[in-house]
């Protein structure tokens, strides 16, 4: 479930970049605080942040570029001084057509003199989408689209600039831009049977990635994936439109059924041939990575077992398919795939992470695999490799070294000494994006309550260079309503586990009352990033908002960090292993009993809501505990494992045909008849990811076992259940709902 917090993910991102113009505050403003109102949380730009649009790093570190009213503009990096219009929104017009392309995102080549830019985009699944894409010639300023055969997928030039790769119904096709011949690398792809190029559903979501094709450093061969699904089960989502219904089919493997069968193959420029390389014999198994190493002709390629509890990287020559095991990492559980994995200059050495040690530590190899040296130790783990630099053999990474809560950047060398903090001496996240060469870094910089200060920093000390946005109107905004104040805190389990925790206290808090109390949870594994918590030391966005004008209302908002989390370690993250639900179930229980005990709460009114795997938690928390919550709203839940798909559900469940207990002992749908409070089931009908079969499931044993509840499904909207004004409408239904019954 790499959608693992898609939700929060998603309502984050839905306050993009724009403040509403000409608010001020005035005396009387300072004094009278204003309401919260869902309107200004999801439907106007009340409290979008503010970003830095379309940024990217130009090759040599001292410019960078960015979108700006249409036009690329370059910027110089120790000022953010803008030097020059690369492109002028003007120069954007195709031939023919009435007005500029509008533009979705852009690429140079190797000497930036050639720009690919993107547009007309359609999303397909979450991380999916094909394009119209544009060559735009900086010396000519002639505009020239890519491919006149129908939108394509992940155009990507050439190092050398001088050939374009991408994709077109499941085909890999290669365009010389010299003379704009296109040149089909493979040509039988077939809907619904084979892929090649791109990731199947499972792989985009799971594992992280959606283009499956990857240029060499010298140009002249292309590596690419092929995805036989033909064995795949397809399932049928409907979408609700016209007067008959249109049915949508595509291959998702549920838990226990057939996989792909992947292969990867090389294509050399020069001759046409094809290679095809030595993955083994076994067909049933993943291929999560596949990447250049920097040695010539040998590629990498990451092997992972079904159980996924090995994995082998393997290097092979692109010449001929042969392959050869360099290192195998196994784990008692399951082993996280991420993207650590960074061959060195000279094609001697590479850097991994792994959690042998307990925590994901960075690890010094050579190419035959040899353990040269542990970089990092310590109780804390490396969320992110960011950037290496080979003059001073420094990498850069992102940890939770200073606390579970935060993410910051640090760096160590190659000798695994000179270790020190780069990002600011504080609290909060650190996003970071460092240039190539890593003199430098964008960091996006928030903490609890506090909007993100976007800024350039030098990347050997992190000072800071010149602050690009720092949210000073959504700041000034924020001040002029009443906000309650968000505690960290920490709950100790009778079994002795220490649990992080947040609580959200209305402005005029009185310690002499009693509060009904609103949790939110998510509780779900998922590695590296800080997507599975739910307490952070960061703005939170939307919820956060959302949650604040709970507070006003009366409400206590508190989230407890369950086992099975990620940021503290393999050993709390895996306790969860094989048993899905049962102790995240206890560790929320443990919340709640807890709040119960605390002056000014009112035990008799503690609810719940949870959102993807958060609903297949309230889900459990109103059935297994169902003398604990008095009301409980579950949106895009899991409510049998069963339903989900392989390499999530399989990675921490083992497959149900081997661990059956697992998947059936904590689903919702065998604990319907212990539902005792108010509970609200909500559901995007499209939802590509969690299907409304689940929901469906759950509906149909509450109704076996005569239970009340109620249902909010939205027609065609996907996991993340947004479009048009679908969010105000559902947090108007779960504000209702809440009031009306907690």
């Amino acid at each position: 479930m790499r959608f693992r917090f898609f939700a929060l993910a998603a309502l984050l991102a839905a306050h993009g970049p724009a403040l509403v113009p000409g608010v001020t505050t005035t005396a009387a403003q300072a004094q009278q605080k204003l309401p919260l109102t869902l309107e200004d949380i999801w439907a106007k730009p009340t409290f979008r942040s503010a970003s830095v649009p379309g940024f990217n790093w130009m090759k040599d570190g001292r410019y960078y570029s960015a979108l700006e009213g249409g036009s690329l503009v370059q910027h110089q990096v120790t000022t953010g001084k803008a030097l020059q219009t690369l492109v002028a929104a003007a120069d954007l017009q195709p031939a023919g057509a009435n007005a500029p392309l509008d533009v979705d995102g852009y690429t140079f080549n190797s000497d930036e003199q050639k720009i690919l830019f993107t547009t007309e985009t359609e999303p397909i699944y979450r991380r999916s989408a094909k394009s119209r894409y544009y060559v735009f010639d900086r010396a000519s300023k002639k505009l020239t689209p890519l491919s006149a055969g129908g939108k394509q997928g992940y155009a990507t030039f050439s190092p050398d600039g001088q050939r374009v790769a991408f994709t077109r119904d499941n085909n890999v096709y290669v365009t010389d831009l010299a003379t704009m011949k296109e040149t089909a690398v493979t040509t039988n792809g077939v809907k619904n049977n084979l892929i090649n190029g791109s990731a199947d559903w499972v792989y985009e979501e799971e594992f992280g990635f959606a283009q499956g094709f990857f240029w060499s450093p010298d140009s002249k061969q292309l590596a690419y994936y092929t995805f036989d699904e033909s064995q795949v089960p397809e399932y049928d989502m409907q979408e609700w439109v016209g007067l008959y219904p249109k049915e949508n089919r595509f291959k998702y493997p549920k838990a226990g059924e057939k996989n792909s069968v992947v292969s990867v193959s090389t294509y050399d420029m020069a001759s046409g041939r094809t290679t095809k390389m030595d993955v083994g014999p076994e067909p049933d198994q993943y291929i999560p990575r596949v990447m250049w190493t920097t040695a010539p002709n040998l590629l990498s390629i990451q092997r992972l077992n079904r159980l996924q509890n090995k994995l082998e990287i393997l290097h092979a020559d692109a010449n001929t398919g042969k392959t050869k095991v360099v290192l195998t990492d196994t784990n008692a559980a399951y082993v996280e795939i991420n993207d650590d994995l960074n061959y060195l200059a000279g094609g001697k050495q590479f850097v991994f992470t792994s959690e042998k040690d307990g925590y994901q530590h960075l690890y010094l190899h050579d190419m035959n695999g040899k353990q040269v040296r542990q970089l990092t130790k310590g109780n804390w783990e490396i969320s992110q490799i960011n950037g290496f630099d080979p003059k001073t053999g420094f990498v850069y990474f992102t940890s939770t070294e200073g606390s579970a809560l935060q993410r910051h950047l640090y760096r160590v060398n190659l000798k695994g000494g000179g270790k020190q903090r780069i990002s600011e001496v504080g609290s909060g996240i650190d996003v970071v994006n460092m240039s190539p060469d890593t003199k430098y870094f964008l960091n996006v910089h928030s903490s609890a309550g506090v909007p993100a200060v976007t800024s350039l920093r030098e990347g050997a000390t992190g000072k800071l260079v010149k602050t690009l946005e720092d949210n000073a109107r959504l700041k000034q905004i924020l001040a002029q309503y009443d906000l309650g104040k968000l505690e960290f805190m920490t709950i100790k389990t009778s079994e002795g586990v220490d649990l992080n925790a947040y609580m959200i206290k209305p402005a005029n808090f009185d310690p002499a009352k009693k509060y009904p109390v609103l949790m939110h949870v998510y509780g779900g594994p998922s590695f590296g990033s800080s997507s599975s918590q739910t307490v952070l030391d960061n703005y939170g966005g939307g919820n956060y908002l959302w949650h604040q004008m709970l507070a006003q209302q009366g409400y206590l908002v508190v989230s407890v960090e369950n086992r099975g989390t990620s940021g503290r370690g393999s050993a709390f993250r895996k306790a969860t292993y094989a048993n899905l639900g049962k102790l995240e179930t206890i560790d929320q229980a443990e919340g709640a009993k807890y709040l119960a005990t605390l002056p000014f709460v009112d035990k008799s009114r503690i609810g719940i809501w949870g959102w993807s795997y958060g609903g297949y938690m309230s889900s459990l928390a109103m059935t297994k505990n169902a003398d604990l919550f008095k009301m409980g709203i579950a949106v895009a839940p899991v409510t049998n494992w069963r339903y989900y798909d392989t390499v999530y559900t399989e990675r921490y469940l083992k497959t149900p045909q081997e661990n059956p207990a697992g998947y059936d002992e904590n689903s919702p749908v065998q604990f319907a008849q212990n539902l005792k409070g108010k509970f609200l089931l909500v559901h995007g009908t499209g939802d590509d990811n969690v299907h409304f079969q689940n929901s469906i499931a759950f509906v149909d044993a509450l109704i076996k076992a005569n239970k009340d509840y109620q249902t909010l499904y939205y027609p065609n909207r996907n996991h993340g259940i947004s479009g048009g004004n679908t969010r105000l409408h559902l947090y108007r239904q779960m504000t209702n709902f809440v009031k009306q019954n907690l």
